[in-house]
């Protein structure tokens, strides 16, 4: 059983909200036009063993498992009731799929265990120091050569997304994203190839895409 932080966060924000999760997604995220992108810059090959992390209700994890059936893929998320959401759908999607909960500064993998690693909309939940030991922890677990896919809020483009970002009070871990810090922070953590990947706009701002590689393979 992971040990939560007292900064952690819940997947929803509260535990209240949780069932209004996947429909505020769906609705005014654009979901399903994001996943579809962000998984075909993931490039997952067959038989690749991935993982998902910040999993929340599964929705990633089971794209991916059904978009390439050979992969083996695990989510992994801090939320214990996020992770019963994610188990349930899957089952009811005939998908074998581990989730096991933790943090995502302290997984619970062998050095070199994953060919992909992607997390959407994880990072701005975590303060600075969480956020690079988060990174560190990603580019651990993955085998040289390996590719890391990240999807969280990042500069604002376009007018609606930065007059949300003036007008929106922001606390510091949003603000971190939104003042460019991740690129930065995946250079600090070891990562090398780091690419903007392009954004994708929402009704509450603007996602970075990006993607970078471990050394080597």
């Amino acid at each position: 059983m992971a040990q939560h932080d007292t900064h952690y966060i819940p997947a929803a924000g509260h535990d209240l909200l949780l069932p209004l999760y996947d429909p505020v997604l769906r609705l005014l995220m654009r979901e399903s036009a994001f996943r579809q992108r962000f998984l075909e810059q993931a490039d997952i090959r067959p038989h690749d063993r991935v993982l998902d992390l910040g999993c929340g209700t599964g929705t990633m994890a089971i794209l991916i498992r059904q978009r390439r059936p050979e992969s083996t893929v695990v989510g992994v998320d801090g939320d214990p009731k996020v992770l019963n959401v994610a188990r349930a759908k899957a089952a009811k999607a005939a998908l074998a799929i581990q989730f096991d909960e933790a943090l995502a500064d302290r997984l619970p993998y062998a050095d070199a265990s994953f060919d992909r690693v992607l997390s959407s909309l994880v990072l701005h939940h975590l303060t600075r120091d969480d956020k690079l030991g988060a990174l560190r922890e990603v580019h651990r677990v993955l085998k040289p050569g390996g590719g890391f896919h990240l999807a969280d809020f990042g500069p604002p483009v376009g007018w609606y997304a930065g007059v949300l970002a003036r007008l929106v009070p922001s606390g510091e871990r949003l603000r971190e994203n939104l003042e460019g810090c991740l690129p930065r922070l995946m250079a600090e953590a070891g990562f090398q190839e780091i690419k903007d990947r392009g954004f994708h706009n929402t009704l509450f701002g603007t996602l970075a895409l990006l993607s970078a590689a471990v050394r080597g393979g």
